[in-house]
């Protein structure tokens, strides 16, 4: 009996290294368009959330500083066009066709904002800074929710991002940064 037949050494490396070789041919490529995928230069807009139990707190400072919370719409609301547990009290407005860097923190415990239509989904660590960043190419409602479980309310922190063209975005912006000068 040939022992070649029995033990089949050559056949075992040759199975071993081929795979081996096609994966690292594989990964070459997506490691280098991974990387290109997070990095942007010079993003259009910088956001700023806060994650707090149990709502979102955002931050504009490219701009005259604008600053709101973000909380859930209460159940009872007689309002029937809102999505039940989805929609918020201020939804965060944003240019489209922008850059756009979202930079992540926590005030409290581990939060995740995220918007899964955007594919976003950004870790909010308490003392560090966490960044993401996206494009949206068209207008509309895009929701998402806190995917980390951080206490007993973690499911009612919803996330609206409203996706508007630029006029409307500089309009807002003013008109908010007008109201938020009288209250002080």
């Amino acid at each position: 009996i040939n022992r070649f037949v029995l033990e089949g050494q050559m056949i075992e490396v040759a199975w071993t290294i081929v795979p081996a070789i096609i994966l690292i041919f594989i990964a070459m490529p997506s490691l280098r368009l991974l990387y290109l995928m997070d990095e942007i230069h010079e993003p259009t807009l910088t956001l700023k959330v806060i994650g707090h139990q149990w709502y979102w707190s955002y931050e504009y400072s490219d701009f005259i500083k604008v600053e709101f919370d973000s909380y859930m719409t209460p159940q009872d609301s007689e309002d029937k066009s809102t999505f039940r547990l989805l929609d918020t009290d201020n939804h965060t407005v944003l240019p489209m066709n922008s850059f756009i860097r979202i930079i992540v923190t926590a005030a409290d415990v581990l939060h995740s904002w995220t918007v899964p239509s955007l594919g976003v989904k950004t870790d909010a660590t308490p003392g560090r800074l966490n960044q993401c960043s996206f494009l949206m190419n068209r207008p509309g409602l895009f929701y998402g929710q806190c995917s980390e479980i951080c206490g007993a309310n973690h499911s009612f922190m919803p996330i609206v991002v409203e996706s508007v063209n630029t006029n409307t975005f500089i309009n807002w912006v003013s008109s908010v940064s007008e109201s938020s000068d009288d209250w002080k």
